[in-house]
């Protein structure tokens, strides 16, 4: 179910890190389609850069804390940006870059247009106990983290996303 999940919300948008995400205060905007054969228009294409292997890598862990709640994770989504996934982490999450919002505000601000389509350029990984996640053989790019911090005692789950900058080298990325 948590797998599913996190394909749902990668399906929809993408990124969260170092610094403290947005906090939601309601559902959102309601969602507006992006225009047909526009930039942000979904284009197979834009994503065939992502296909390939590189030598970039990702080592990330979920620290995401609210007050003395401890979170884990299960599955985590790595995400080629393009100007289609960009405008969807916009409709999503509300930002481009980073982002720490309530699962069930996420998904009802989830667009049903190409998430098939999508879900095929996304990467998986799991996170460990520790909340310890790699991905590697990563090309050059721009890319979102995303996952489901879940709390480990019950309450709130919280999407949470950031954007990451991959140039043939590791990225650190600490998920708040």
């Amino acid at each position: 179910m948590q797998r599913i999940l996190i394909i749902v919300l990668a399906s929809a948008a993408l990124g969260a890190c170092e610094t403290a995400g947005g906090q939601s205060t309601g559902p959102g905007p309601a969602y507006m389609p992006p225009s047909r054969g526009g930039p942000e228009s979904f284009q197979e294409s834009d994503f065939a850069w992502s296909q390939g292997s590189g030598a970039g890598s990702v080592d990330g862990v979920l620290a995401y804390r609210n007050g003395s709640a401890r979170y884990a994770c299960q599955d985590v989504v790595l995400a080629p940006e393009t100007p289609w996934s960009r405008a969807r982490m916009r409709i999503l999450y509300l930002s481009t870059t980073q982002a720490a919002m309530p699962v069930d505000d996420v998904k009802s601000r989830t667009p049903p247009e190409h998430g098939a389509e999508y879900a095929r350029y996304a990467r998986h990984s799991s996170c460990d106990a520790t909340g310890h996640f790699a991905f590697s053989g990563i090309p050059s790019g721009a890319w979102y983290v995303i996952t489901v911090a879940a709390p480990v005692n019950g309450g709130m789950r919280m999407a949470v996303m950031r954007r990451v900058e991959i140039a043939g080298d590791n990225v650190k990325v600490m998920l708040r």
